[in-house]
């Protein structure tokens, strides 16, 4: 595959969210509000495309036995560094994402990717896929907060859109209705798809 292929395939065609249901706790915790799933979304894709590079830089060099534990330890080093970024530039982010920044450690996706592509692909072309997932995943976080936002609270990113005379959903607010945006995202991307397999 070429280096774009690389990105379509991970981002969109095997999104790790909607085709394979993986790393949905975030998407239930996070995206009340654009702007932590904007970063949450930056933290992963940051910690996918630096683990996926070392991972494959190593992946010779790693012992199979305990390569579960080396690409554990490899990402736990990148989420880190994310969690110290927003304690010392932005703390009330920090706040506000509480302990999912560290949980980004036991994201599926993450592991998935660090077996399925960078322990058997070039470095390059690791980071680009991991570049790719993150992206993948963010655009669906996104995605799902802009409605939560939107009709929870009334604004977009954090600037209010629909006014005073807009009743709040408070239902929207709430863990459940991520579960349901994502379900209802799934539908109408998944829906389609295979409608036109059958024929």
């Amino acid at each position: 595959m070429t280096k774009k292929e690389i990105f379509i395939v991970s981002a969109f065609t095997e999104n790790s969210v909607w085709k394979q249901v993986l790393g949905i706790c975030s998407a239930l915790a996070v995206t009340n509000l654009m702007k932590n799933s904007l970063v949450m979304g930056l933290g992963v894709t940051f910690t996918l495309a630096l683990s996926g590079l070392t991972i494959s830089l190593l992946r010779q060099y790693i012992p199979k036995r305990v390569r579960m534990m080396v690409q554990t330890l490899i990402i736990a080093s990148y989420v880190i560094i994310v969690d110290i970024f927003l304690k010392a530039f932005y703390p009330e982010m920090s706040k506000a994402l509480g302990p999912y920044v560290g949980l980004i450690i036991t994201n599926c996706i993450i592991m998935g990717r660090a077996e399925a592509f960078a322990g058997k692909n070039k470095p390059l072309d690791s980071m680009i896929d991991g570049i790719g997932a993150g992206l993948g995943y963010s655009l669906v976080l996104l995605l799902i907060s802009f409605f939560r936002e939107l009709f929870g609270f009334g604004s977009v990113m954090g600037f209010s859109v629909l006014g005073d005379w807009w009743y709040r959903w408070s239902i929207m607010v709430m863990a459940p209705s991520a579960f349901f945006m994502l379900a209802i995202l799934i539908w109408i991307i998944e829906g389609p798809l295979r409608a036109n397999r059958k024929k």
